[in-house]
């Protein structure tokens, strides 16, 4: 290091010290080149300042304060002035968080200093725990996707319903297919490059670049391989097939990019980073998912087959409920795709899959879930507010804003939905006999598919699922977090009627 060259600590203390202080930068985000700060007061700039700083090349205001630094050195700059503030990049530093709520104070300070006290003292019961940490990972991942899941879920919902009243003759095909077909391509834009988002929002999440993470997600598509020559599964020697890994696996798969990757900036010299580290990072993260990732899915959902048989050959109401419980932790991983084959047997040998109702109780489990979480966390306007907007997807059988928007992230109400899926399973095992000519979606929208006048069970089962999804998450599925943040709610409400 040259003697006037400055550490990245040094650096990043003097660009905020040019930029107004820490408590004058709203956010940071970076490109290429340059490190993009929001300021929150343009006065407080010292432009000349900022230029006088060893290693800065330039300065440029605009709508964001854009200080240049140069390829492969800005990435390392920015993460340090994020790191200093205690936060990720892209999101707002509490010390701006705190200039503007002191410059807005209504005159009730005493009043919230109060609640204040309040938070800080349930926060500090809170033991941190890895699963904790993990479980608000997943929730930053997709919570910035649920207006995107709630808008074309809602369009995929009605698309699934026309498309199933065709199936079933009760619409005309040449009437009503064209717009079953513009309603599937919205849905598709967002359904069928779900992996895509995913990688994009880990990569943000884990500190990876969200491009490269929008990659490691596109890789479990499978794009460009030769369907006449394809990639072998290592474990079992059959071919490999899209979507194995899930959106599990490509979130594991964004994590190790995120270490590779920073680990690699620390090594590689800044003149070729921009070159050296994507490329190595890509090339090590696609290798390990396409061939290790990948087929350990694989290799699982194979051996899952003999299993899933056994348990359709005992029948009634144990296969019922083992299936409508197993059903989306197999989504997850991408081992769903097993069920396809099984389907489409059932329904050549007997003109309808007896598999189809069962496995759609599970999505009704998280209908039940969500409703009891707006009950006993009705104070929690941000949960509420997505429960609103996804509840009417899933009772049409669009279940990923509920499940990657509500109950996953919350960890709990995840399990006890999954066994409300089960027992509304059970019962549709129970009652026997109740099919779906063709493979659809689930939830109020396979009515239509029902066979042999069956669907009064199939409803029957429905109501069981939402029941059990409710009853279950009620008593046992709120985590004790938010509990605790309902009770501090009430309790500051109180405090904010003291005059």
């Amino acid at each position: 290091m040259a003697k006037n060259e400055l550490t990245l600590e040094e650096l990043a203390k003097q660009i905020y010290q040019g930029a107004g202080g820490m408590g004058n930068v709203e956010s940071i985000v970076h490109c290429m080149t340059r490190v993009r700060m929001k300021v929150i007061n343009d006065d407080l700039v010292n432009v000349s300042e900022l230029k006088a700083i060893p290693g800065v090349l330039g300065v440029v205001e605009d709508e964001q304060l854009q200080v240049i630094i140069g390829p492969g050195k800005v990435n390392k700059v920015a993460q340090e002035m994020v790191d200093l503030a205690g936060v990720k990049l892209g999101e707002k530093l509490p010390s701006a968080s705190a200039t503007t709520a002191s410059s807005s104070a209504s005159g009730k300070d005493r009043v919230n200093e109060r609640a204040q006290e309040m938070k800080a003292a349930q926060k500090s019961k809170q033991k941190p725990s890895k699963i904790k940490s993990a479980l608000k990972d997943i929730s930053n991942i997709f919570v910035p996707m649920i207006p995107a899941f709630v808008g074309t879920g809602i369009v995929a919902g009605i698309a699934a319903v026309l498309a199933n009243l065709v199936t079933a003759g009760t619409l005309d095909a040449g009437t009503w297919q064209q717009y079953i077909d513009v309603m599937n391509i919205l849905k598709n834009g967002m359904f069928s490059y779900l992996v895509i988002y995913t990688g994009i929002n880990a990569a943000q999440v884990f500190g990876a670049t969200p491009t490269l993470g929008g990659v490691i997600g596109a890789v479990v598509m499978l794009t460009g391989m030769n369907p006449e020559a394809p990639l072998k599964n290592l474990f079992t020697g059959e071919a490999l097939a899209a979507g194995q890994g899930g959106i599990l696996g490509v979130i594991f798969a964004v994590w190790l990019l995120s270490i590779v990757e920073k680990k690699l900036h620390k090594v590689v010299p800044d003149a070729v980073d921009i070159i050296v580290t994507p490329t190595l990072s890509l090339i090590a993260i696609g290798l390990i998912e396409i061939f290790f990732i990948m087929p350990l899915a694989g290799f699982i959902s194979d051996g899952m087959v003999g299993g899933i048989n056994w348990v359709l050959g005992v029948g009634g109401a144990f296969a019922g409920f083992v299936l409508g419980t197993l059903f989306l932790p197999m989504v997850m991983f991408g081992l769903h795709q097993i069920l396809t084959p099984i389907h489409v047997q059932m329904i050549d040998e007997t003109g309808r899959t007896l598999l189809l109702p069962i496995l759609a109780m599970a999505g009704a489990g998280q209908v039940g879930a969500a409703l009891a979480l707006w009950i006993r966390c009705k104070k929690d306007k941000e949960l509420t507010e997505m429960i609103k907007g996804a509840l009417p997807v899933g009772i049409l059988g669009i279940g990923e804003p509920l499940i990657y928007g509500v109950t996953l992230p919350l960890g709990r109400p995840f399990i006890t939905a999954c066994i409300g899926g089960g027992i509304g399973g059970a019962v549709i095992g129970m009652i026997g006999n109740v099919g779906a000519i063709a493979i659809g979606p689930s939830g109020a929208a396979l009515i239509p598919l029902i066979s042999d006048g069956k669907w009064l069970g199939y409803i029957l089962g429905l109501l069981a699922a939402y029941t059990g999804g409710f009853v279950a998450t009620f008593f046992f599925g709120i985590p004790k977090d938010r509990l605790e943040k309902e009770e501090l709610a009430t309790e500051t409400a109180t405090v904010n009627e003291v005059p």
